[in-house]
């Protein structure tokens, strides 16, 4: 069985952890309180809350999702399943409730190009 988990990055973030192969284990995690769409939507927002207070200046919330064996186990990019990301630069007081596009891990490179 594995545990999903939703961690806030930025672009540059995500970047320097797919050269590094791996995420920093002292990152903010983000679990669903219960198997359901409606716990997996919350912690994802909550996820992408985090991820705006990351930025420093207009920018895009990233948040990347895992799957993995237990809550507090190590995240390799392999363990990746998909990226939430703004499509664009957002400004510091857009609203907070909009949704993030959703990417496939194979879109990594190609995000992270833009």
């Amino acid at each position: 069985m594995t545990v999903r988990c939703y961690v806030p990055v930025t672009l540059d973030r995500l970047r320097t952890y797919v050269e590094a192969g791996r995420l920093p284990d002292e990152l903010d995690r983000f679990d669903p309180a219960g198997d359901d769409e409606e716990s997996e939507y919350a912690a994802l927002m909550a996820a992408a809350d985090a991820a705006a207070a990351l930025l420093d200046g207009p920018g895009r919330r990233v948040v990347v999702v895992a799957e993995i064996d237990a809550p507090s186990s190590p995240i390799g990019i392999g363990d990746l399943v998909a990226v939430h990301c703004d499509v664009a630069d957002r400004a510091a007081d857009a609203d907070p409730d909009e949704d993030l596009a959703w990417f496939a891990t194979q879109e990594i490179d190609s995000l992270l190009a833009d």
